[in-house]
């Protein structure tokens, strides 16, 4: 598909899920969660690779950082703050919203908020789901966040997927409860249908150029931000590869995945990005959000 003769000038909204391969949420049935501190942990190098790319294109993002990654690469964390980005919760654990209690999910979530921001030394506003795990089951979620001090969620996906989605929520920004944004990932809306357009298995299965017509229409027609994303591992094609996983599982994970870093650097050129928290919270880029004084 060809590009329009003029680019949007819209900033979109580029965040990166930062988890390793084997806490993927689909490989949850063939890796024990017991066994994740024995596994070949990769995400180090392949969050580096993305900070230099990010770099090399002038653009900020914002990073959804799990607490389990955090605890173990602290550098990491300091690393991304330290390029200007973003960093935000994405829970600690790697366990679905909607597999936990009320109780379970404050805990998650407060242990990994504070976890990030002493290692980073600034504030975490932002918090996305495990598998976009929010949904009609378990809208509670909101009430949580907003009582754990997280200004927006990112953890809706307006579409019917088999894993997760809540097709009839709002495709745009909208306030979900007082003083807490939800900031869905971006759909395209076609009939009486959303498309996802926004990343993840459906970014490297569909040609790069339907993904980049969609952004665009979503920025010209609906004049919106779109907000992207993906997963370090997602360019990472020498990752172990996982045994015993059905076909469709197998499918998911490693479509394409060898053309994925191409695909993002081809992307990060074609239009503009910035973080989640300049965007939809109205905030200057200049200075990562510091954390107040205790005293």
């Amino acid at each position: 598909m060809p590009m329009p003769p003029q680019m949007p000038a819209l900033r979109n909204a580029m965040t990166i899920d930062v988890e390793d391969y084997f806490q993927v949420s689909a490989f949850a049935p063939y890796i024990q969660r017991d066994s994740w501190p024995e596994r070949e942990c990769r995400v180090e190098r392949n969050v580096e690779q993305i900070l230099a790319m990010l770099a090399a294109h002038g653009t900020r993002a914002t990073f959804f950082t799990l607490g389990w990654i955090a605890e173990r690469y602290p550098q990491l964390v300091r690393a991304i703050v330290a390029g200007g980005h973003e960093l935000a919760s994405h829970g600690y654990g790697h366990e679905r919203a909607s597999d936990l209690s009320p109780e379970a999910f404050r805990a998650d979530i407060a242990r990994a908020k504070k976890l990030l921001e002493d290692l980073g030394g600034v504030a975490v506003q932002g918090y996305r789901a495990p598998s976009f795990s929010i949904g009609k089951s378990n809208l509670w979620a909101f009430d949580v966040l907003r009582e754990e001090g997280y200004r927006y969620s990112s953890s809706v996906y307006p579409i019917a997927h088999d894993h997760y989605g809540m097709p009839d929520s709002p495709r745009f920004p909208y306030e979900v409860r007082e003083g807490l944004l939800e900031v869905p990932v971006t759909t395209l809306r076609l009939g009486e249908r959303n498309l996802p357009s926004s990343g993840g298995g459906y970014f490297r299965l569909l040609p790069y150029a339907l993904s980049r017509w969609m952004i665009s229409r979503v920025n010209r027609i609906d004049g919106q931000p779109a907000v992207f994303y993906f997963h370090p591992w997602e360019i990472d094609a020498e990752q172990p590869r996982v045994a015993g996983i059905d076909a469709k599982t197998r499918f998911r994970h490693y479509v394409n995945i060898a053309r994925t870093q191409g695909r993002i650097a081809r992307l990060l050129g074609d239009f503009r990005w910035g973080r989640m928290d300049e965007i939809f919270l109205g905030q200057a880029s200049a200075q990562p959000q510091a954390l107040k004084s205790a005293a």
